[in-house]
């Protein structure tokens, strides 16, 4: 007897391969039997009958670290077929945590901290205590480089020493250990951004001797694109470990039309034996923290000597006059909307670009940037608008990029003005992708499932076959779509009817079920 048969559905099961009309059983959280089931072989029963049964999609570029213990039950995810979020993206993770180095840890993601409990230290404590949250979702955990140099060597502008190094080392080792699935790095960001190649092939060693992967959001994806393309092919050519560029793009006018070069450049390394893959999400916004936009000597011991930086006069005016020399180019006001920032004078200013707040302020775009940060304490989240529509379509229709979000909101409604990325990737490529002809179905559907499971060495996730986990989802493919938008994200998608962790219910009919079956997810499966 079976615990869920999956009645009539097309099946399309995440290999690219065509659709069949079949039933799905699953028996003890895994699939049982694909093909036809007797009604008298099933504990319930559930016709999907003109609608897609596919495998859960797996998001490969997360934040959800950081947001999962206000939000287990992972409502925006759910709604979108979403049921493993791959997290410690960017360099940022919530651990190893590191006597001496809180505040700073702490500091260093505070634009997606929300209101973490900070009980941990390492990899194995944060997944505990994850796990004894109700999860709506699976998580799959990398830990972050910008978080182990912080451990290791505090938020200072210089290389590592020696024993610096081997400290960084030693702590990857041991989330290795620990059951992460691999390390990520961002490199516009302070601290990582004050490491040099040498560093981050030392820190991958680790990864790389396990067979994990190394994310990276690499240094520019604007006018130096290409050169951070081979700092990170660099890497793996160093260690071996398989490189992960995440969300890939080119950033501003002057760089638009440049992603196929980067596209044939990682075909290329794939060929000379170096495992490079990409993901991306389909939308033509970015979006990150306000300092990201700053240079690199201001954040220079971190947020907290930034804010000391922000106090003196001839700190603001500098930084102002770089970020003036910059406007046109890599500082683009009119295209940076501020999308959240804790209360204060500019919080009434969500929602609109740093142009529109400037006229309104009375101030140059430039000097509105570093009061904002200056009176909002070095937090302030925005969307960057820097993307051409073509690129995003190239990208996408490249067979070996995954589909990701790069979201972290994981509850609906809320404050602010966040990306629609968090309630709608998914959804939008199914969607508005798909019937554009940019994809087909079949491989839409891989570059969500199959194609980011393999990247994670995990066989048993990603395929509607038996024997696999039973994360699968069900969607109307002529109803499902992305309402969210920029002007108005709070809005979950549609057209999503089932999604099933561990072969157990957690939306159905376009509501949570409340059942929380999700787990910490280990890689090299």
């Amino acid at each position: 007897m079976y615990d869920v048969v999956l009645a009539g559905g097309t099946v399309l099961d995440g290999t690219g391969a065509p659709g069949v009309v079949a039933d799905v059983a699953v028996e003890d959280g895994r699939i049982a039997f694909v093909g036809e089931v007797s009604r008298t072989l099933a504990r319930r029963r559930i016709d999907v009958t003109g609608s897609v049964v596919c495998p859960g999609f797996v998001d490969l570029h997360s934040h959800a670290d950081f947001t999962v213990f206000g939000a287990p039950g992972a409502l925006t995810q759910i709604a979108q077929g979403v049921t493993t979020l791959v997290t410690g993206n960017c360099g940022f993770s919530p651990f190893p945590v590191v006597p001496g180095h809180e505040d700073e840890l702490r500091a260093h993601a505070g634009f997606l901290d929300a209101d973490l409990p900070w009980e941990w230290s390492g990899a194995g404590e944060y997944a505990a205590a994850v796990e004894r949250l109700p999860l709506g979702v699976n998580l799959a955990l990398q830990v972050g480089h910008g978080a182990v140099r912080i451990g290791a060597m505090g938020v200072a502008d210089r290389a590592p020493t020696p024993a610096e190094l081997d400290r960084m080392r030693a702590l990857v080792a041991a989330a290795v250990d620990e059951g992460v699935v691999g390390l990520s790095s961002g490199l516009i960001y302070a601290p990582a951004s004050y490491a040099r190649a040498e560093e981050l092939a030392a820190v991958a060693e680790p990864v790389a001797a396990a067979g994990l992967v190394y994310s990276t959001h690499i240094r520019d994806e604007a006018d130096l694109l290409d050169d951070a393309v081979e700092e990170a092919l660099e890497v793996g050519r160093r260690t071996g470990v398989r490189v992960q560029i995440s969300h890939l793009k080119a950033v501003g006018p002057p760089n638009w039309g440049r992603v196929g070069k980067v596209l044939d450049t990682l075909a290329q390394a794939r060929r000379d034996g170096v495992d490079a893959h990409g993901d991306q999400y389909p939308y033509t916004a970015s979006s990150t923290t306000l300092t990201a936009r700053l240079p690199g000597w201001a954040m220079d011991g971190g947020v907290a000597a930034l804010r000391e930086r922000l106090e003196r006069a001839e700190d603001r005016d500098r930084l102002v006059a770089d970020l003036t020399a910059r406007t046109g180019t890599t500082f683009l006001p009119e295209r940076i909307v501020v999308s959240d920032t804790p209360d204060g004078p500019y919080r009434r200013h969500l929602g609109r670009d740093l142009a529109a707040i400037a006229r309104a302020v009375g101030r140059t775009p430039a000097e509105t940037a570093v009061d904002l940060l200056r009176r909002q304490r070095g937090v302030a989240s925005i969307i960057s608008h820097g993307m051409a529509e073509d690129d995003v379509r190239t990208i996408l229709a490249d067979p070996t990029v995954a589909v990701a979000s790069d979201g972290w909101i994981l509850d609906c409604p809320g404050a602010g003005t966040p990306h629609p990325r968090s309630f709608g990737t998914f959804a939008r490529v199914l969607g508005h992708y798909v019937r554009e002809g940019v994809l087909d179905l079949p491989t839409a559907v891989a570059k969500m499932t199959s194609l980011p499971a393999a990247r994670l060495g995990r066989r048993d996730r990603g395929v509607v076959r038996p024997g696999a986990v039973a994360d699968l989802a069900v969607f109307d493919p002529g109803e499902v779509a992305d309402p969210s938008t920029y002007d108005a994200p709070w809005q979950l998608a549609r057209g999503v009817s089932y999604t099933l962790v561990a072969g157990t219910p957690v939306w159905e009919n376009g509501a949570a079920t409340g059942a929380a079956p999700g787990r910490i997810v280990g890689g090299q499966r």
